[in-house]
C-alpha cells in the first residue's frame, strides 16, 4: 500500500498544485467579468470556448501522448494553461476571452487525461479505492484553495492571474523530475454514440442534463455569488461549500444505487435537487452562512449524478464494450456542458441572478422524470451483463472522466476485438 502511495506521491503533488491554479483561475475569471461589467451571457461564452476545447482535447491529446510521451505532454499542456491565464490578464477583451478560455479547456482536459493514465498504471484492485479517494481529496482541496487565494489579491489588476501562471508553472516540477516508471501509451478508442443510445437511452439523456447543469454552475456559479452581494471570500465558501457537498454524497449515492435499480436513485437525485435548487432561490439575499449550508445540499447532487449514468451505462455493457460505452458518455457530457451556460445565460440576464437556479430545477426535474419514465419502458436487469461497481468522481470538470473509468476501462480492454452489433431492448 505504501509503495503505491509512494509511487504517486509526485503526481499527487503536481495535481495539487494544478488543482489550486485550477481554483484561483476558474473564480477570478467571473468575478473580472463582472467587475467589467459584461452581460451574462457574454460571460457564457467563455464557458462556450473552455468546454468546446476540453471536449476537443478528449480526442487530440491521447495522439500526442503515443507520440512524445506523457511528461513531455503533460509539460507542454500546463504551459498552455499558464499562457492563458497570463494573456487574460494582459489583453481584458471578451473577444479574446473566449479564445484564451478555449486554451485553457483544452490544456486541462489533456492533463487530467495524462494524471489520470498515470494513477491507472499504479493502481491494483486492492488500493483503487484509496488512491482515487486520495486522487478526489486532493482535487478538491487544491480547488477550494485556490478560490480562496482571490480575497488576497484584486482581480481587477494583473496580481491573482500573474499568481496563477506562477502555481501552474510550479505545478511541473514534480512530475518532470519524478524518477517513477512512466505509464504506457492510452489505448485507441471509439465513439459509437446511436449504439450507446440504444443500449441506454437513460444513461445517455442523464449524462448530457448532468453535463448542463454542471456547466451552467461551474462556469456561472462565480457571476451569482457576485450579483447576489457576497464578497469574494463569501463567496469562495459558498462555492466550497458546494464541492464539499459533492464530495459527501458521492459515496451514499454510489453505495445505494449498487443495491437497488440505479434509475430509482437517479428519480431521487433529481427530486432532491428541485427543492434544494427551489431553496437556493429562497434564500438568495439571506444570512450567507444559510446560503452555504443549501448551497451544500444543492452540490450533493449536481455532480455525483453523472457517475450513476456512467455506472448504469456499463451495468448494460459487455466488458469490451467499456472503453467505448466510457468514452461516449464523456463525449455527451461534455457537450451538456457546452449548453448549459448558453440557456441559462439569457435567463440570468433577464431574470436575475437567482435565476440560475430556476433552470437548474427545470434540468433537475428531467432528469428525474426521464429516468422515473424509463422505468415505466424497462425492467431493471433487461440487457445487463452484470452489475459494475459505481466509481466516485473526483472534483467534476466539464468532460472529466470519473475516477479515470476510460484509462481504467482501456487498460482492461487492450486485447478486446471489433463490436458486434446486437439487438437490445430499447
Amino acid at each position: 500500500m505504501f509503495a503505491s502511495l509512494a509511487s504517486v506521491l509526485s503526481l499527487m503533488l503536481s495535481t495539487l498544485l494544478m488543482m489550486v491554479g485550477f481554483g484561483l483561475q476558474s473564480y477570478v475569471i467571473p468575478v473580472r467579468s463582472v467587475a467589467e461589467h459584461w452581460s451574462t451571457l457574454t460571460i457564457s461564452w467563455f464557458a462556450t470556448g473552455y468546454t468546446i476545447g476540453f471536449t476537443l482535447s478528449c480526442f487530440v491529446t491521447p495522439r500526442f501522448i503515443s507520440r512524445v510521451g506523457h511528461v513531455r505532454v503533460f509539460t507542454a499542456l500546463v504551459t498552455l494553461l499558464s499562457v492563458a491565464v497570463l494573456l487574460c490578464g494582459l489583453f481584458v477583451d471578451w473577444r479574446a476571452w473566449i479564445v484564451f478560455r478555449f486554451i485553457s479547456g483544452l490544456a486541462i482536459s489533456g492533463s487530467y487525461l495524462v494524471i489520470e493514465s498515470w494513477l491507472n498504471e499504479r493502481v491494483t484492485n486492492e488500493n483503487r479505492g484509496m488512491l482515487f479517494s486520495l486522487y478526489l481529496i486532493t482535487t478538491m482541496v487544491g480547488t477550494i484553495g485556490g478560490q480562496y487565494l482571490v480575497p488576497l489579491g484584486d482581480p481587477t489588476n494583473t496580481t491573482l492571474f500573474m499568481l496563477c501562471g506562477i502555481i501552474f508553472s510550479l505545478a511541473l516540477l514534480p512530475t518532470a523530475l519524478s524518477a517513477s516508471a512512466l505509464p504506457a501509451a492510452p489505448a485507441s478508442v471509439r465513439f459509437n454514440l446511436a449504439g450507446l443510445f440504444r443500449r441506454s437511452p437513460v444513461a445517455v439523456v442523464g449524462a448530457f442534463v448532468a453535463g448542463a447543469i454542471s456547466g451552467a454552475w461551474l462556469n456561472l456559479g462565480g457571476v451569482f455569488t457576485q450579483k447576489t452581494g457576497l464578497s469574494t471570500a463569501e463567496g469562495a465558501t459558498l462555492l466550497a461549500a458546494v464541492l464539499a457537498g459533492s464530495s459527501i454524497a458521492q459515496i451514499p449515492i454510489g453505495r445505494l444505487s449498487d443495491r437497488i435499480d440505479r434509475r430509482l436513485v437517479m428519480v431521487g437525485c433529481g427530486i432532491f435537487g428541485v427543492f434544494s435548487s427551489i431553496a437556493m432561490m429562497l434564500v438568495t439575499g439571506s444570512d450567507p452562512t444559510i446560503r452555504y449550508v443549501v448551497a451544500a445540499f444543492v452540490g450533493a447532487v449536481i455532480f455525483p449524478i453523472y457517475g450513476l449514468n456512467v455506472a448504469h451505462a456499463n451495468d448494460l455493457a459487455a466488458p469490451t464494450d467499456y472503453v467505448e460505452v466510457s468514452s461516449g458518455m464523456m463525449i455527451v457530457y461534455g457537450i451538456g456542458t457546452i449548453s448549459g451556460p448558453l440557456m441559462v445565460a439569457p435567463v440570468m440576464d433577464t431574470f436575475g441572478p437567482a435565476a440560475l437556479f430556476a433552470v437548474m430545477t427545470a434540468y433537475f426535474a428531467l432528469y428525474g422524470g426521464y429516468a422515473a419514465w424509463r422505468i415505466t419502458m424497462r425492467r431493471e436487469t433487461d440487457g445487463m451483463v452484470g452489475k459494475t461497481d459505481f466509481q466516485p468522481s473526483p472534483v467534476p470538470q466539464p468532460g472529466l472522466d470519473p475516477a479515470g473509468t476510460l484509462q481504467q476501462a482501456a487498460s482492461e480492454a487492450e486485447t478486446s476485438a471489433e463490436d458486434e452489433t446486437r439487438p437490445l431492448p430499447g
